[in-house]
């Protein structure tokens, strides 16, 4: 079936900056849809951002200009280099990969913007 594994989270300072990677244990060249999602305490599981197979992305708007999601083929993984952090970005940062009826979620990551 496949496991995502997210790593990279902790504790920053608004303006800070960080790395969320997601390794994959199926190759991601054969997932067609790789995405960040993230959840806030008290709040529902939000999309972050997306990367198709293609190479296109897109974003959630209140994190345009911030964020990037990218793929990393040589570490098969899944990343999402994150600038400018406010603190209305804390929360648990998911990673998802869907193809066809394969549809995969990582445990999570804790991000936390305070100063």
């Amino acid at each position: 079936q496949g496991q995502l594994a997210e790593s990279g989270g902790g504790l920053v300072q608004p303006g800070g900056s960080l790395r969320l990677s997601c390794a994959a244990s199926v190759n991601i060249a054969n997932i067609y849809l790789m995405a960040w999602y993230r959840q806030a305490p008290g709040k529902e599981r939000e999309l972050v951002a997306r990367h198709y197979s293609g190479g296109s992305t897109d974003y959630a708007d209140s994190v345009k200009g911030r964020f990037t999601i990218s793929k990393d083929y040589a570490d098969n993984s899944l990343s999402l280099q994150m600038n400018s952090l406010k603190p209305e970005d804390t929360g648990v940062y998911y990673c998802r990969g869907v193809n066809g009826a394969l549809d995969i979620w990582g445990q999570g990551t804790q991000v936390t913007v305070s100063s």
